[in-house]
């Protein structure tokens, strides 16, 4: 991770990130990453994009399917609604 984080020239700036987001949710299993970029309305680097692409790919925002297509999978909504049922719980690991 570090090896990564060296060779990071340019980090996406907040507007940018909620820019790639938008179009994620508008778009959502239309493209493949690439696409995906070459389609997006602001003109953003390739290396600034998968710095964008990681960050949503790791917090769980985005899934790829088996075809590589991108589709927006995350739902606070229903996180919430499951992290207020009794009967579901999470213990951390010992």
């Amino acid at each position: 991770m570090a090896e990564k984080q060296l060779q990071i020239l340019h980090y996406p700036r907040l507007d940018t990130v909620l820019m790639v987001e938008s179009f994620v949710k508008e778009h959502s299993g239309e493209f493949k990453k690439r696409s995906l970029w070459e389609k997006l309305p602001k003109k953003t680097m390739y290396q600034t994009y998968c710095v964008i692409f990681d960050y949503l790919a790791n917090s769980g925002k985005i899934g790829i399917d088996k075809e590589s297509h991108i589709a927006w999978i995350w739902n606070p909504k229903l996180v919430q609604k499951y992290m207020h049922r009794p009967d579901l719980s999470w213990r951390p690991e010992k």
